[in-house]
């Protein structure tokens, strides 16, 4: 669940040359765990693959995540159509360890969740054009829980929901800086993994999610991610997220991003700090 991406372009020639042979290095972002473009834990505006306005990409990504009581995976692939639309998969797991034992599940028990996203650029452009105007783009994600006794049983009201969003970012080459931020519209508890709405809360909130990164050079980028959650379930209180990633770009095709994350109490195992690590290959 975790970091981002990194770009490069030094000149007006090099930004050019960047256009005509595809997008600059790290500018698709790293693949979050529900499968968009963006980062570890937070979508972004921008559009999954090396393709420009003229072209088809896509990646694939494989993630995990190392937590004192849990085991998170996410694998999946996302399409990037001309830089304007986005379809993306991902398949999430949740190794419950001991604290599937504590909870009556069975030790060791795993929760898994289909995630399908849709996402389309509205506006502006991440690298490129006023400094002021950054890429805009709104889409949404589907997810299917697929353990919807397990959900129940915590006191979710629905196995399956959807989130809508709205997400910004930027890249002001001159100060090496990249920011984002995504208004998210859900009521998905601990990602869906446990099921969407609950006794302590029904609807849909409106959620944040913050990204600021540094671009030490070409290859790296170093930064930081914050994510708001609901908090819907009365057995297990929800907290925010939050990173310190480094995401590095082997080649242009293939990039790394460890983490360091904060995700809090989850299904009432308190301090999940731990690891997070990410491949993404692109084309």
């Amino acid at each position: 669940m975790i970091p981002l991406l990194g770009a490069l372009a030094l000149s007006p020639a090099s930004a050019q040359d960047g256009r005509a042979g595809g997008k600059l290095m790290l500018t698709n972002g790293v693949t979050t765990i529900e499968g968009s473009s963006g980062g570890g834990i937070s979508t972004w505006a921008l559009i999954a693959g090396n393709e420009t306005t003229d072209g088809v990409g896509g990646s694939l990504h494989v993630s995990g995540i190392v937590l004192p009581d849990f085991r998170f995976a996410s694998y999946g692939a996302a399409v990037g159509l001309e830089d304007r639309l986005e379809l993306s998969y991902a398949r999430q797991s949740l190794d419950t360890r001991a604290v599937g034992g504590r909870l009556g599940i069975g030790r060791g028990t795993t929760l898994d969740q289909d995630v399908f996203g849709a996402k389309v650029r509205l506006a502006g452009d991440a690298v490129y054009g006023s400094p002021y105007l950054p890429q805009i783009a709104v889409g949404m994600q589907y997810k299917h829980n697929l353990d919807a006794p397990i959900a129940a049983a915590v006191g979710a009201r629905h196995a399956s929901g959807t989130d809508f969003y709205i997400a910004a970012t930027k890249l002001l080459l001159r100060q090496s800086i990249l920011v984002g931020a995504t208004a998210r519209y859900t009521k998905a508890n601990q990602n869906g993994l446990l099921g969407f709405g609950g006794d302590a809360g029904k609807a849909r909130t409106l959620q944040c999610e913050a990204t600021l990164g540094y671009q030490v050079s070409r290859r790296l980028l170093v930064g930081g991610e914050y994510r708001s959650k609901p908090d819907n379930l009365r057995f297990a209180r929800e907290d925010d997220w939050a990173t310190a990633y480094a995401a590095y770009a082997i080649s242009k095709n293939l990039t790394a991003t460890a983490a360091y994350v904060d995700l809090g109490s989850i299904a009432t195992a308190d301090r999940q700090r731990g690891g997070f690590l990410s491949l993404q290959a692109a084309f």
